[in-house]
């Protein structure tokens, strides 16, 4: 069984913000719904003003807390390493929310029911790349099974010294950074 995961190489990333529209449309989202936002954040002062963009998506961690939290078991990790929710078994409390230590949940107010990136599961079950790897104008997006040392993702983590972030929460994410 593959485990899956993304590469995220910022020192391509230009911040467009290209991921978080596909991630829209694939999944029919309003505006104000983001599932993968894009943050930006300027150092230093003019001239020399260097802006960096980092995105931020569901971790679809090892050890997710929005797992262990939840009481009805509506927030589940898929064999394949992808986190997923359950919509007719939550209850709306709001606990997968709060434990997500990468702010990576959005709470619909109107459904009642939080909302995450899905990894583009039914795209991926299908054999086809999650929208945002594929909408990305700067290829700054990988997706592959992280336990296959063969796939480009493995090679590029290993090449590049990606990391995940905060990996001191020891939850496990599979999403990989080059910084």
């Amino acid at each position: 069984m593959p485990q899956y995961g993304k590469l995220i190489d910022l020192t391509k990333c230009v911040g467009c913000g290209s991921c978080t529209v596909a991630c829209q449309a694939q999944h029919e989202l309003e505006p104000c719904e983001k599932w993968v936002r894009v943050e930006t954040k300027e150092e230093g002062k003019y001239p020399t003003v260097t802006r960096h963009s980092i995105t931020i998506q569901c971790m679809h961690c090892e050890h997710p807390p929005c797992v262990e939290v939840c009481p009805t078991g509506a927030n589940y990790k898929r064999r394949d390493g992808i986190v997923l929710i359950n919509y007719g078994r939550c209850i709306g409390c709001k606990y997968c929310v709060n434990a997500c230590p990468y702010q990576a949940r959005y709470f619909n107010e109107e459904r009642g029911w939080p909302d995450k990136c899905w990894l583009c599961w039914d795209r991926v079950d299908k054999g086809v790349q999650p929208a945002c790897v594929l909408a990305c104008p700067a290829k700054a997006r990988y997706f592959g099974d992280l336990d296959d040392p063969r796939s480009e993702i493995s090679q590029l983590i290993a090449q590049r010294k990606a990391q995940p972030l905060r990996t001191d929460l020891g939850t496990g994410p599979n999403i990989y950074y080059v910084r």
